[in-house]
């Protein structure tokens, strides 16, 4: 797999374009992500959504519009897409797909796994293509989501935890902001922030 990221907008929110079996798949692009997406797919089969604050999916619309692919949302976070009291100028965005909890999705025999990790926002999710994982801002480098904004619930976020704790497996994490990480290192800190929400 080849991944391309590139930190967009005034929170540096990583936009990635994963691309295995010859197809590009297109994970959060936020603010101004539609020039540099549209220089680097060759193959776009489908845009994915992590979890629907702003900074993750401020092109959607206008990339559905430009490449005829289809949008892949969260459902507890499409709500998100048209509603934002933080960001009242975000271009509103439908998607075409509505993922329901840890969905697993077959692209052409390209699987894509959707995982379920609310808190952060009602919809928060991974997203597993391959051997990696790309955890939005449910999980980072020695660091979680927050869980103060609307929509947040810290419950949901300690229960999303214990959650991650029991995956039996480990791959790379790309996440929504800052550097790479791996699931097995990041576990490793996951009693830390249970006992301090």
């Amino acid at each position: 797999m080849q991944i391309k990221v590139q930190p967009m907008g005034p929170y540096q929110t990583n936009c990635y374009i994963a691309t295995i079996d010859e197809k590009d798949f297109i994970i959060d692009p936020g603010v101004n992500a539609t020039a540099w997406v549209m220089q680097n797919v060759t193959n776009p089969v489908a845009i994915l959504n992590t979890h629907g604050h702003f900074d993750h999916v401020w092109s959607n619309a206008e990339l559905q519009k430009k490449l005829h692919i289809p949008l892949y949302t969260p459902q507890g976070d499409v709500i998100l897409l048209s509603e934002s009291s933080w960001m009242p100028d975000l271009p509103p965005s439908i998607p075409d797909y509505i993922v329901k909890g840890d969905e697993e999705i077959d692209f052409d025999g390209t699987k894509v796994k959707f995982r379920h990790f609310p808190g952060h926002c009602p919809g928060c999710s991974t997203i597993e293509i391959g051997d990696v994982m790309f955890s939005g801002d449910f999980i980072f480098e020695r660091s979680i989501g927050r869980y103060d904004f609307p929509y947040s619930n810290a419950e949901d976020m300690k229960k999303s935890l214990q959650k991650f704790k029991t995956l039996d497996f480990d791959k790379v994490i790309y996440p929504g902001h800052g550097n790479r990480t791996t699931i097995k290192q990041e576990q490793q800190y996951t009693d830390y922030w249970i006992q301090n929400i």
